[in-house]
């Protein structure tokens, strides 16, 4: 299992990362297609498929234990 936190925050750069690069894709694809292609469509739906598989990465972790909490 994954326990150690370099690689937790190493995976959550990386897919934040890959959510911002999708949105800008999308955005090129529509200032160049001019809302006639669906590349624009596919690149967010790209981006919304991976922000979910984020929080649910987040929400796993979580729930087992591999993202501590801090209790005040």
């Amino acid at each position: 299992m994954i326990s150690n936190p370099v690689i937790i925050k190493t995976i959550v750069i990386i897919m934040l990362l890959l959510i911002v690069g999708s949105l800008f894709s999308g955005l090129m694809y529509m200032f160049k297609g001019k809302g006639q292609d669906d590349r624009m469509v596919k690149a967010l739906t790209v981006r919304i498929t991976l922000s979910i598989a984020l929080f649910l990465f987040l929400m796993a972790g979580f729930y087992f234990g591999i993202i501590p909490t801090h209790r005040f």
